[in-house]
């Protein structure tokens, strides 16, 4: 019950990487016939992303995962700063940025590593300005009025995950983005440039309908072995290189359209493109599998353990959040989430981000900026669903955690 950390590859995703492997072994780039069919492939993968997430083809780049994905945005942004400076100069307008200034981000206190430590690394270098955004402790999310009220004259990017990925919390970026368009027309009146959103949305891809026009964001994270496909990744861009900038990190031989230059992995695009084509064909359905099975899941342990031993870390009323997912502790003095895993016979599930798993025994940073108390976090454990888990392994759990409970209590 690990599947937010990662997830197994369809057998038709396998199937599709292993036929391009055999029948589209030759470069992308080359005019013969095995070079076409990979390029037919490619294409044919950046048509079913697309149809996915409701964009156009010819807006995603593939990636090697979400990481690069959410490095470029972040890079691409203060190359588009400064080569705007550069250009412009100061404009003298009463609100251009002044010489020496640098872009500023806006981003919340829960994002994943990929998208924190850039930032980080780019203050450190003093090269950015960031805002952390902390999450509301009533809602669970980066609240709107918070964002806008961060804004500054050099504000370039606004980066709020779509999903939670150690609590499932779902975050209000239409929201962010349509408040965001209606202040990006007072800027632009003013002279001064447009802000950017991004959402990295690897959580929510494959567990609830995803759409680039309802989110109204300029840039996307998609990240393939999040819903079933293979380690790669794909970015999304509005009106890519027309009307949001994108300056690449790696030059080479020019391959996707020189932003993410490399010759192409068609067997990886291949199973990429299958994973969004099931996607697109069954998300519902695999929403409606989830739902369920999660809250029978957390019916089985209030009803084990009990209301008030049982703590749901990642429920707040009226806030929406992903289907398979679900945070909770066992209160106990010696039931550290990382402890009770460790007496569990058959459950296989994390206690927070899989990028964490170094932390030792101390509390996920994420469930403490949710207002979690520290003993209460201390316990946590994350149990993800997937596709495939069924009412009778939730029995199985819910038997093993209790099992495992009573004998870290018999010990004491």
């Amino acid at each position: 019950m690990d599947y937010n950390a990662t997830t197994p590859l369809e057998p038709e995703v396998i199937q599709a990487m292993t036929e391009a492997m055999w029948e589209a072994w030759g470069n992308p780039s080359s005019p013969y016939s095995a070079g076409r069919k990979a390029k037919d492939i490619i294409n044919a993968a950046r048509e079913s992303l697309a149809k996915m997430i409701g964009g156009k083809p010819q807006d995603i780049i593939f990636t090697s995962g979400g990481t690069e994905s959410n490095n470029l945005v972040i890079h691409s942004v203060v190359k588009h700063f400064h080569a705007n400076q550069t250009s412009k100069g100061h404009t003298g307008g009463h609100h251009s940025p002044v010489k020496g200034a640098k872009p500023h981000f806006i981003t919340s206190s829960v994002e994943h590593d990929s998208i924190r430590l850039p930032l980080e690394h780019l203050v450190e270098e003093q090269v950015a300005e960031v805002t952390f955004v902390p999450v509301s402790k009533v809602s669970g999310q980066a609240a709107v009025d918070d964002i806008l009220a961060a804004v500054r004259p050099t504000t370039r990017l606004v980066t709020i995950m779509l999903a939670n990925n150690e609590t499932g919390i779902v975050m209000p970026v239409p929201e962010i983005s349509q408040r965001l368009k209606a202040l990006n027309q007072e800027r632009v009146a003013a002279g001064l440039p447009p802000i950017l959103v991004h959402t990295d949305a690897a959580q929510a891809l494959g567990k609830q309908r995803v759409d680039v026009e309802d989110l109204g964001v300029d840039f996307l994270t998609v990240v393939g072995h999040k819903f079933y496909g293979p380690r790669i990744g794909a970015l999304y861009v509005r009106g890519l290189g027309e009307f949001t900038p994108l300056y690449p990190m790696l030059f080479g031989g020019g391959q996707e359209r020189n932003f993410r230059p490399g010759t192409e992995n068609t067997p990886m695009i291949a199973g990429l493109g299958k994973a969004a084509e099931l996607v697109t064909q069954n998300c519902e359905a695999y929403e409606a599998h989830m739902r369920d099975v999660r809250d029978y899941l957390e019916e089985r342990l209030e009803a084990e353990f009990g209301q008030k031993r049982i703590h749901l870390n990642s429920q707040f009323p009226g806030t929406q959040r992903l289907p398979n997912t679900c945070n909770f502790s066992i209160r106990g003095p010696r039931l550290q989430g990382r402890v009770v895993l460790a007496q569990c016979r058959v459950l296989i599930a994390s206690v927070g981000a899989a990028c964490h798993s170094d932390h030792g025994d101390q509390p996920s940073p994420v469930l403490l900026s949710y207002g979690v108390p520290f003993d209460v976090a201390r316990n946590a454990l994350r149990l993800s669903v997937g596709r495939s888990t069924t009412r009778a392994e939730v029995d199985l759990v819910v038997q093993d955690l209790k099992q495992a409970v009573a004998q870290l209590e018999d010990q004491a």
